[in-house]
């Protein structure tokens, strides 16, 4: 595959794995640059992902305050690229059909800009949970988290989706250099086996996107099975798709159709990024287009049987006197958050959903938008993901902290703070921040900031 240049392929392979981590600002939270001049890493901007950077490993970004908070995410940086040729906006149907740990539908979501219905699956229980935690921590309002086959979700969703990204399980030939475990697994037979789960999970993936909808391909492996053959494949079985042009950025390469099996024809457009070439680890990538997009007038619920909406309203005379009370107390503007159309109860649980966001069935779900928090004996508890889906500028009571003092780490470890007196005015819930991104919530009373900062993250800090 790689000819001349396969010494310096084996020589990257026998060095350390690149030393510097792939971090990528949370727009929903903050502006790139303001994030790039208030920064205490030094930060090189990627060419391919917008607010995507590199920063030094040994400067250890995950274990900053501003981590914690949301700020950013940390990934590598050939995984931006999927999310940045999806292209996705707001008021968009958005399906991650293959999200965990949640990279790719993160950095989604700030491209949705909170607008539309972002749809993020994982078919592993565990993963899923994962998922779910890094949609909590980057504050995203408009995500609804699965954990589904897909088929199970094209019986729901036939021909529902603007956008989709398959970011495919693959022999993960890509990840040698920094995965012991991808090296371990590899085999022959394993790239065969992949390649025929890709083309189940790619005919799915056509059946949920509707007409003139963009799919993105990718996969962390080099294996010509799984990339050009797996294009390939799916465009002979499917001729009413074509392979969009990628912009090449520094250590792209064009995909190869003589690689390829089935339909060739715009393979080239593909591309593949390698690690002697590139700052980040081994990938590939396709943009395909389901038909014309100019052709088509509009699309149609794409929902299949029963509810085509969830049930909405708290109908509870009582928990919707708590709720609005809890409104009142806590947000600036009580009327953006009491109206009745996204609000779900599932149970004891609040939830914000997406505008428009159509009944999943018999689906499992673990995030059904924004968790609002949990109705108990004659009180509302705000949840943990609302505070991270907050700004200060929200909320009636906040107190912001500087990352480095003691109570930014005081709030952290989970200790009450005795604020400072611009802090320790009023009596209820505060909004806690870390440099201004949110960071949990606290309940002042007395002068003294009772700790809410949720007892599973506190290990971590």
């Amino acid at each position: 595959m790689l000819g001349e240049e396969y010494s310096a392929f084996r020589q990257c392979y026998e060095e350390a794995a690149v030393r510097m981590k792939g971090l990528r600002v949370n727009r929903l939270k903050g502006d790139a640059e303001d994030f790039r001049r208030r920064a205490p890493f030094e930060l090189v901007p990627l060419s391919w992902a917008r607010d995507g950077f590199l920063c030094p490993e040994e400067e250890r970004p995950g274990r900053h305050p501003w981590h914690e908070a949301g700020a950013y995410y940390l990934q590598e940086p050939s995984a931006m690229v999927p999310a940045s040729l999806l292209g996705a906006g707001p008021g968009e149907r958005v399906l991650d059909l293959c999200a965990a740990p949640g990279g790719k539908t993160t950095q989604t979501a700030s491209d949705m800009a909170g607008g539309g219905i972002l749809l993020s699956n994982e078919i592993h229980p565990q993963r899923a949970a994962i998922l779910s935690q890094n949609v909590e921590r980057m504050g995203i309002r408009n995500c609804v988290v699965t954990n589904a086959d897909p088929e199970t979700l094209l019986d729901r969703f036939p021909h529902y989706f603007d956008r989709i990204l398959v970011d495919a399980p693959c022999s993960g030939e890509g990840m040698f250099r920094k995965e012991e475990q991808a090296v371990s697994e590899w085999s022959p037979e394993n790239v065969i086996r992949c390649a025929e789960r890709q083309k189940k999970i790619l005919d799915c993936a056509d059946g949920m996107l509707r007409e003139g909808g963009r799919l993105v391909y990718s996969t962390c492996t080099f294996a010509p099975e799984e990339n050009e053959g797996s294009v390939g494949e799916f465009l002979l079985r499917h001729p009413d798709y074509s392979v969009e042009p990628v912009k090449e950025c520094e250590g792209f390469s064009r995909g190869v159709p003589a690689w390829g099996s089935g339909r060739t024809e715009g393979l080239e457009n593909t591309v593949r990024i390698w690690p002697h070439r590139s700052v980040g680890e081994g990938h590939f990538a396709a943009v395909l287009r389901k038909g014309d997009p100019d052709r088509v007038s509009g699309r149609d619920s794409g929902i299949r049987r029963g509810r085509t909406a969830l049930p909405s309203g708290i109908r509870d005379r009582e928990r919707r006197v708590l709720w609005e009370s809890f409104c009142r107390e806590v947000f600036r503007n009580p009327e953006e958050w009491t109206c009745g159309e996204r609000l779900v109860c599932r149970g004891d649980i609040l939830w914000l959903v997406p505008e428009d966001m159509p009944d999943t069935g018999r689906i499992r779900v673990l995030r059904q938008g924004l968790m609002l928090g949990e109705f108990r004996k004659n009180r509302f508890e705000p949840a943990h993901a609302l505070a991270m889906a907050l700004s200060p500028a929200e909320v009636n009571l906040s107190a912001d902290f500087g990352a480095g003092t003691p109570e930014a780490a005081a709030f952290l470890h989970g200790d009450t703070i005795r604020p400072a007196s611009e802090h320790a005015q009023g009596r209820g819930w505060v909004l806690v921040s870390l440099d201004g991104w949110s960071a949990g919530w606290a309940k002042l009373a007395g002068g003294v900031l009772k700790n809410h900062y949720p007892r599973g993250l506190r290990t971590r800090c």
